[in-house]
């Protein structure tokens, strides 16, 4: 049988999503822990991978299993067996040409940025920062060229394995709170490294350094030396995962915002 799980995690001790030979993942932990459970080798597939530093508020997984437990055991049972900084939210049983990846119509991220001269503390890791003031009317004008359906190569980076560079970005919202600036985005599909390079390019609009504009020549050129350096993974949240209703799967999308983390 085939079991979708809603997964939360910290990024912040691993080397991001995908497996990897020394076991340091959140993949590798989440496995271990089903493993158990089920009594036999488990292997789960992921809505998306995120990097080393990225966290997940709400990461859809699924696999497929020869032993029958009641969902809740898949809740209850990893969460006792999983470190603290993973959590499984949900379990739902789905039929077998549901694919967790394969199967999702769009992914939602939120970025945090603390923008004030002195580096975080409290929120270190959970974070990003910069340190200038921002210019965030500059920044809002600069988002819009970047709606709708594009080639995003300037935005990806050279170890993306993704086969095609044309995205539908849906939702590139900032907006204020104090000393903190909030992006949303949203889109069919990333490309890797695409919602920090686009962070990154807006910082740079909102310092003064290039104005709105500069993003549709960056766009145009389809070359990544021509955007700004990616922005640091320590604010980036997977927020949300779409799928079709008939899939029944919970649709939680999170309104966390940075004062939820005080």
């Amino acid at each position: 049988m085939r079991i979708a799980l809603g997964i939360e995690y910290d990024g912040s001790p691993y080397c991001g999503w995908q497996s990897q030979a020394e076991g340091s993942t959140v993949q590798d932990t989440l496995q271990k822990a089903l493993s158990e459970i089920a009594g036999e080798m488990i292997s789960v597939h992921a809505a998306g991978r995120t990097d080393t530093g990225v966290h997940g508020l709400e990461q859809v997984v699924h696999f497929d299993t020869n032993v029958e437990r009641p969902l809740q055991a898949w809740v209850r049972g990893a969460n006792a067996l999983l470190p603290k900084s993973i959590t499984v939210l949900w379990a739902h049983a789905v039929p077998d040409e549901f694919h967790a990846r394969f199967s999702a119509q769009g992914r939602s991220y939120r970025y945090l940025l603390i923008n004030r001269e002195t580096r975080p503390a409290i929120h270190a890791g959970k974070v990003g920062w910069h340190h200038l003031p921002l210019d965030l009317s500059a920044m809002q004008h600069a988002a819009q060229h970047l709606l709708g359906t594009h080639d995003f190569s300037a935005f990806r980076a050279s170890q993306c394995q993704a086969k095609s560079p044309v995205k539908t970005l849906r939702q590139l919202d900032i907006h204020r709170e104090g000393d903190r600036l909030i992006f949303d985005v949203s889109a069919d599909a990333f490309l890797h490294h695409m919602v920090r390079n686009i962070v990154g390019c807006l910082v740079y609009v909102g310092k003064g350094k290039y104005p709105p504009e500069w993003l549709t020549e960056v766009l145009a050129s389809g070359n990544r030396k021509h955007a700004a350096p990616t922005f640091a993974p320590d604010g980036l949240y997977l927020r949300h995962i779409q799928y079709d209703a008939k899939w029944g799967l919970p649709q939680m999308e999170s309104e966390m915002t940075l004062g939820e983390l005080l």
